[in-house]
C-alpha cells in the first residue's frame, strides 16, 4: 500500500472526500473479495474474524453515507465469495418478467381498472384475482420434461439465467420427479427459493459455533446458498422453495396454458408435488382484495419467512393470455408493497449529478439516518420543479422515505423548524463540468440538460457506465468506479475501447486494486459480451428517449444491425431538410420516407423521432455507433414463437374506428404478441387496415392507397382468434 493510500485507510469514514471515499471502497471491495474467495472457496484464511469484520464495516459505513459509490457487484450486497468459474447460461423459453409495484389502494383500484379498459369488461362482471404474499426471496425456474427434472436456471437478466440445476437437486421440497398421472411433455414451474426464520436464525447457530461468519438476512444467505459451485454448500443449507407461475407449457407437441385459472394452477402444482403458499386465496373483487392485504400485513411480522408485499394476479388465463405484456412487466399482475419506512433528518447541501443524457439531477446530502434498517446519508429530489414545488433549501428539517423500500426521497420539508436567513435554491444555469456549459430546460420545463452533449465528461463517464450495465452490455467486472478510472487514465474513452482493452490486459493487471487474474477475469467477461442482441445494442447506445420498449420496438421494425443503421441515418438526412412537422399523418409528404418510417413504428413519435435523429446529428455519435459496430456482432431481431408462425409476423396494420368485440388495447397488444407492427397512421407501406364502427379518413386513405380494409370480423379470422 502505497503512502497515500495508507493515509486514506487511517482516515475516520466521516472525514474521507469523495474522490478519497471512492479510492477506498474500490480498495476495500477488492480486499474483502480476496478473503471471501480465501475463507469459502480455499478454506485458507488469513485474519481473524475481528479484522475481516472491520474491513466490511468501514466499507458498509462509506457505502452508507456515499450511496452513489454502492456498486451492483458490492461485498455488502453478496454472501461468500464468487464461485472460481461461472456457472453457465441458461435461456429462458419465456422472460421471467418483474411485476409493477403499487404503493396504495388508489394504484390497485387503477389496476383493476386498467384490466375493465383492456378487456373491455361490462359493469357489472367482477375481476377476480389470486393473491398471495410476496416472498422476499429468489426467483427461479424449473424445467421438466416428460415428469423429470431436466435443468433449472435462476432469473438473471429475466433473459437468461444461471444453470443452478444440481444445487435444485439438493432441496427437498422440489420434487425431482413429478407426481400424478396428468403429466405434460414439458413444463416449465417457477417460483421463489428462501430461508424460514427459524431455519436461517439455526444456521447462523451453526455457523458461529462452527467459527465461521453469520449471515446477515434470510434472502441474502438464500441466494448465496443456492449459487454455490460446491453442491455440498448448497445441500447443507436449509432452503425452502414456494411455486407459484409457469413458463414453457406443451403437451402432445401443442403450446397451451396449464390450467384455466391461476386458483387451478396452483391446485394442479400441488398435485404434481410442489409446495405452494397456503395464504394464497382467490379474491372476488377490489374490497376483498384489500381486506387481504391488509390482513398480510398485520400478520406479516409473525409469518415464518421475509414478505415484502402481496401479488395480485388475474385469476381467468383466458383474461391473462389477451391481457399479454408490456415493455418487462405483465398487464394481469401486480406487486402492492408495503409502506416505506420514514424518518426526519436535517438536508446539509443539495449536489447536482449529470447523467448520461445529460439531465441534471439534483440530489440532498442527508445528515445520515437510520431508514428501514439503512443508513441513508443521501435522497433524490428528481428536478427543479420538485425543489420549487417543496421549496426545500439547505439546512432544512426534512422527511425521507425509502421508496419501494430501496430509493431515498425527499417527501416533505418540517418549514416551522427552517432556520432563520435561509434563501430559496436557485437551480443551476450551467453544467457543474468543466465546461461549465449552459443548461437547456426541455419543452416541458421539468428536466435541464447540460448542452455541452458527448463533449461533456461527466455525460462520457455515465454513458460508459451506463453501456457496462446489466440492462445493457452487462459486463461483469467492470462497475461504475473501474469505468471512471479507465476513463479518467485514458485506457478509454468511447464504447468500442471497451472491447479493446484486451491490448492492455498486462497494464491493467499492474494498476492499484488488480491482478493478473482479475485483469484476465475482465477480458474474458468483455469477450464474452461480443455477441449481443439488436434491440439490447440499441437500448445500450444511450440515445435519448430511447428506454428498453422503444429500442425493441426499433429492432422489430428494422430486424438487422446494418439496416437499422443506414435507415436511421437517412431519417436524419432527411429531417434536416424540412422543420416543423407536428402530426404523424405529414410526417411522409414533408420530410420523406425513411423519416416517415421511422415516425410510424410503434412507440415512435415525431418527438421521440426527432430526438433520435437528433443523436446522430453530432458526428461523433454516428463514428462511435459505427466503431462499435466494428467490434461486436450484432444479432438480428428473434421473433416469438408465437410470431414465427403467424400470418400477419412483419406485417404493418393500422385499427381505426371502434371495435365491437375487443378492445383497441386488446387488438394491438394481440397484433403485436403475433409479429405485426401497429401503426398510427395509414401510408403506401400499411398492410392492412382493419376498420370498426364510424371509420374515417384512415379508411378513406386505405382506398386511395389500394391497401387491403379488413372488417373486425375478418382480422379475427385471419389472425386465427
Amino acid at each position: 500500500m502505497s503512502r497515500a493510500a495508507k493515509v486514506v485507510a487511517d482516515t475516520p469514514v466521516d472525514q474521507l472526500t469523495r474522490r478519497q471515499a471512492d479510492k477506498e471502497r474500490a480498495r476495500l471491495a477488492k480486499e474483502i473479495a480476496r478473503h471471501d474467495g480465501l475463507y469459502h472457496r480455499d478454506d485458507a484464511p488469513e485474519i481473524s474474524d475481528a479484522d475481516y469484520d472491520a474491513l466490511r464495516r468501514r466499507l458498509t459505513g462509506i457505502e452508507a453515507r456515499f450511496p452513489d459509490l454502492l456498486e451492483p457487484d458490492s461485498p455488502s450486497l453478496k454472501v461468500g465469495a464468487r464461485p472460481a468459474q461461472g456457472f453457465a447460461k441458461i435461456v429462458h423459453a419465456r422472460p421471467m418478467l418483474s411485476l409493477d409495484n403499487a404503493f396504495a389502494d388508489v394504484d390497485v383500484g387503477e389496476f383493476f381498472e386498467r384490466v375493465r379498459r383492456f378487456l373491455g369488461l361490462p359493469a357489472g362482471e367482477e375481476v377476480v384475482v389470486v393473491a398471495e404474499p410476496k416472498i422476499d426471496g429468489l426467483s427461479v425456474s424449473l424445467r421438466y420434461g416428460k415428469g423429470m427434472l431436466e435443468r433449472a436456471a435462476t432469473r438473471g437478466d429475466g433473459a437468461e439465467g444461471e444453470d443452478v440445476t444440481a444445487n435444485i437437486g439438493t432441496i427437498s421440497s422440489i420434487p425431482a420427479k413429478l407426481l400424478g398421472d396428468d403429466i405434460p411433455d414439458v413444463v416449465e414451474v417457477r417460483g421463489e427459493i428462501f430461508m424460514n426464520h427459524a431455519d436461517f436464525i439455526a444456521l447462523n447457530l451453526r455457523q458461529e459455533s462452527a467459527g465461521e461468519k453469520s449471515f446477515a438476512n434470510p434472502r441474502n444467505a438464500a441466494a448465496g446458498s443456492l449459487r454455490q459451485l460446491d453442491v455440498s454448500i448448497t445441500a447443507s443449507r436449509p432452503l425452502s422453495f414456494f411455486a407459484y407461475a409457469w413458463g414453457e407449457h406443451r403437451h402432445d407437441g401443442v403450446e397451451s396454458a396449464p390450467a384455466a385459472s391461476q386458483a387451478a394452477w396452483l391446485d394442479r402444482l400441488r398435485g404434481w408435488g410442489f409446495p405452494v403458499n397456503p395464504l394464497a386465496r382467490a379474491c372476488p373483487d377490489l374490497a376483498a382484495t384489500l381486506a387481504f392485504y391488509r390482513d398480510i400485513g398485520e400478520r406479516r411480522a409473525g409469518l415464518p419467512y421475509d414478505i415484502d408485499g402481496v401479488v395480485y394476479k388475474i385469476d381467468r388465463v383466458d383474461w391473462q393470455e389477451r391481457l399479454g405484456f408490456v415493455s418487462r412487466s405483465p398487464r394481469w399482475a401486480i406487486a402492492h408493497k408495503f409502506p416505506a419506512e420514514r424518518a426526519r433528518t436535517i438536508l446539509r447541501d443539495i449536489a447536482i449529478q449529470v447523467g448520461r443524457t445529460g439531465a441534471l439531477t439534483p440530489v440532498a446530502e442527508l445528515e445520515p439516518v437510520n431508514v428501514g434498517g439503512v443508513m441513508v446519508s443521501r435522497a433524490t429530489l428528481h428536478n427543479a420543479d420538485e425543489i420549487a414545488r417543496l421549496d426545500v433549501r439547505p439546512g432544512d428539517t426534512v422527511v425521507i422515505q425509502r421508496a419501494g423500500d430501496v430509493i431515498p426521497q425527499v417527501l416533505e420539508v418540517i418549514v416551522e423548524s427552517r432556520p432563520e436567513g435561509t434563501q430559496p435554491y436557485a437551480f443551476p444555469s450551467h453544467c457543474p463540468c468543466p465546461l461549465s456549459t449552459p443548461v437547456a430546460a426541455e419543452e416541458d420545463g421539468v428536466v435541464r440538460r447540460c448542452s455541452g452533449g458527448y463533449e461533456c465528461p461527466f455525460q462520457q463517464v455515465e454513458r460508459l457506465r451506463y453501456f457496462v450495465s446489466r440492462g445493457a452490455f452487462d459486463i461483469e467486472g467492470l462497475g461504475g468506479t473501474h469505468i471512471e478510472n479507465f476513463w479518467r487514465d485514458g485506457l478509454l474513452k468511447t464504447p468500442g475501447d471497451i472491447f479493446r482493452l484486451h491490448v492492455r490486459q498486462a497494464e491493467i493487471g499492474k494498476r492499484e486494486g488488480w491482478g493478473e487474474q482479475s485483469a484476465a477475469n475482465l477480458v474474458a467477461a468483455i469477450e464474452s459480451r461480443r455477441e449481443i442482441a439488436l434491440e439490447r445494442f440499441i437500448g445500450a447506445i444511450g440515445i435519448p428517449s430511447i428506454g428498453e420498449s422503444t429500442a425493441k420496438a426499433l429492432a422489430r421494425e428494422y430486424v438487422e444491425a446494418g439496416v437499422w443503421f443506414d435507415e436511421m441515418l437517412r431519417a436524419r438526412d432527411e429531417r434536416t431538410l424540412v422543420a416543423g412537422v407536428v402530426k404523424k399523418e405529414k410526417a411522409t409528404a414533408e420530410v420523406g420516407p425513411g423519416f416517415g418510417r421511422l415516425c410510424n413504428v410503434a412507440d415512435i413519435g415525431v418527438t421521440t423521432a426527432d430526438r433520435l435523429v437528433g443523436f446522430l446529428a453530432e458526428g461523433h455519435n454516428v463514428e462511435i455507433v459505427r466503431d462499435l459496430l466494428a467490434e461486436v456482432r450484432v444479432q438480428p431481431y428473434r421473433v416469438s414463437a408465437a410470431a414465427a408462425g403467424s400470418v400477419v409476423a412483419g406485417k404493418t396494420v393500422v385499427f381505426t374506428g371502434t371495435l365491437e368485440k375487443v378492445t383497441r388495447g386488446e387488438a394491438k397488444a394481440r397484433a403485436e404478441a403475433l409479429g405485426a407492427k401497429v401503426a398510427g397512421s395509414v401510408s403506401a407501406r400499411t398492410d392492412y387496415v382493419i376498420v370498426g364502427a364510424d371509420a374515417g379518413s384512415k379508411a378513406r386513405k386505405a382506398q386511395e392507397l389500394g391497401v387491403r380494409v379488413l372488417t373486425e370480423d375478418e382480422w379475427l379470422a385471419l389472425i386465427g382468434s
